[in-house]
């Protein structure tokens, strides 16, 4: 059903939901879909971020001790 618009279908739709909702009202609501996805990414970049320290911080060393080795 959707493979059938086009472009005519698509351009037909934008003029109707510009004269339904108005320039101003569009503008705002995309302002606000910008802002959402925004906030998304920082908020899975800063979850990225916290994960590497946690794995950082479990991060062990093993090296001996032992004066044997050292030399």
């Amino acid at each position: 059903m959707l493979n059938n618009i086009g472009l005519p279908g698509l351009l037909l739709i934008a003029v109707v939901v510009l004269v339904l909702f108005g320039r101003g009202k569009i503008s705002s609501l995309m302002g606000e879909v910008g802002k959402g996805i925004t906030a998304f990414k920082k908020g899975v970049n800063d979850g990225t971020k916290e994960l590497d320290e946690d794995k950082a911080e479990e991060v062990v060393d093993v090296t001996p001790d032992t004066e044997k080795d050292k030399v």
